[in-house]
């Protein structure tokens, strides 16, 4: 209903015009034809310039005609662009602290990182306890004969002494024995004469090694041997001549020695000495 009324008051405005415009033209023609009547002349309409009566005039306005049915509304318009973004707005305040979420999986190792840079070197560390030393542990001989070997098959027996400070060696039974345990090197050189020599080296009634030197006539010979060997405490070493007589050539006198010697290389230190 709105939009009819809106439709029939717009025609009754263009007519309420079109009258008011009709109203001007006369009073303008009025005016004219006043003015030449004035001045006494008649005013003569020029040739061909006459307006035909019978022909519609184009410049009337078209409010004199009836009007047509109101059109119908066009569609609807494209919407127009987005505008500007405003300015943001003034910050909020503070909001709840929210409750702490699920502890995630974890994730996969990474690759090992380059190495950084060098420290300084750390302050000193407190002077620690003395130890005992390997020097210590002392263990050496070294002894000899005088005579010719008398017996066979038992322990030689060297009675001439030139270094025995710690009495390892017994020189009643002819045996080392070891009081402080570790690596030893026993070495022997005898003198051979006027028959052949076998000798045998002994650690706990064990043949270790052997040696035998064939007597040459009018000659004085020589033979040795030398072992590195692990003992503890207790062993006994030793040196024999094995086999009967015939084989008893081991000899010493003023210029020729026999000797047997050993010494302690270096011991086993305990556990208990090694931890202090």
């Amino acid at each position: 209903m709105t939009l009819l009324w809106k439709i029939l008051l717009g025609i009754f405005l263009i007519g309420r015009l079109s009258q008011s415009q009709d109203l001007l033209e006369e009073n303008i023609e009025q005016t004219v034809l006043d003015e030449g009547t004035e001045g006494g002349e008649d005013v003569e309409e020029p040739e061909g310039l006459g307006t035909d009566v019978s022909q519609p005039d184009h410049r009337q306005p078209c409010a004199m005609w009836m009007g047509g049915v109101p059109g119908t509304p066009g569609h609807s318009g494209k919407p127009g662009r987005d505008g500007r973004d405003g300015r943001d707005g003034p910050r909020g305040e503070k909001g709840d602290k929210g409750e702490a979420g699920e502890k995630g999986d974890p994730g996969q190792k990474g690759d090992i990182g380059p190495a950084g840079p060098r420290g300084f070197p750390g302050n000193p560390g407190l002077k620690g306890a003395r130890g005992e030393s390997a020097l210590s542990y002392h263990s050496a001989f070294s002894v000899g004969l005088i005579e010719l070997v008398p017996t066979t098959n038992v322990p030689i027996r060297f009675n001439k002494f030139f270094y025995n400070d710690q009495h390892h060696y017994d020189d009643v039974s002819g045996k080392f024995r070891c009081v402080l345990p570790g690596v030893y090197f026993f070495t022997y050189h005898l003198t051979v004469y006027t028959k052949d020599a076998k000798v045998s080296l002994y650690m706990n009634d064990k043949t270790i090694m052997f040696t035998f030197d064939q007597y040459q006539e009018a000659n004085v010979d020589q033979a040795s041997g030398s072992v590195i060997l692990r003992l503890e405490a207790g062993d006994e070493v030793w040196l024999q001549v094995y086999g009967d007589e015939a084989f008893g050539g081991v000899y010493a006198d003023n210029t020729n020695d026999s000797t047997f010697s050993g010494f302690l290389l270096y011991p086993d230190i305990p556990e208990s000495a090694r931890r202090r």
